[in-house]
């Protein structure tokens, strides 16, 4: 979990980080190759203990990426935690996420978030079903990452040092 800082990326000006309604929401992860159903505003309805709220990331009045965050409230301390479930929708592919996440941090410290929890939805490492199996059947091999994996991303490993570099802190 990082903590809330002020933007400091060069770029921050070319993204911002505002509110959309359930229909653009909708709209942006209908138009994408992938995304989490955690993602979905019927997610947050789901979730209905939780405080929800869509944002997206707009590049000058392009809609380029969408969140669903939840928020979970402090009893007596007036702030929350905010959680995006295997998200945000943004390009996890480039070399400068603060680019991404500045003005999502500084939204939700805006919102009373005293923390942000997200699931990058990156692959790591991939299994075949085979390896699966024979990990299972293993009794040497106690949990997934005993067993090799078929393959490692790099995208992955890229993401999780930004994300370090940036001050996030895995789970």
């Amino acid at each position: 979990i990082p903590v809330l800082r002020r933007p400091t990326s060069s770029l921050d000006a070319v993204i911002s980080v505002r509110p959309l309604d359930e229909r653009e929401h909708l709209a942006f992860l209908a138009a994408q190759a992938s995304a989490s159903f955690l993602q979905t505003p019927a997610w947050g309805r789901v979730k209905s203990d939780w405080g929800r709220e869509s944002l997206g990331w707009f590049r000058d009045d392009t809609l380029v990426g969408a969140a669903l965050v939840l928020f979970r409230r402090l009893p007596k301390v007036g702030r929350s935690l905010a959680y995006l479930p295997e998200g945000p929708v943004i390009d996890w592919t480039g070399d400068d996420l603060d680019v991404w996440l500045a003005p999502l941090t500084a939204h939700l410290r805006a919102q009373g978030a005293f923390a942000v929890r997200m699931g990058p939805p990156v692959v790591m490492r991939r299994w075949s079903a085979e390896q699966v199996k024979a990990g299972i059947a293993d009794e040497t091999v106690h949990w997934l990452g005993d067993v090799p994996p078929l393959e490692r991303s790099q995208t992955g490993a890229r993401v999780v040092a930004q994300l370090h570099e940036l001050g996030w802190r895995p789970q």
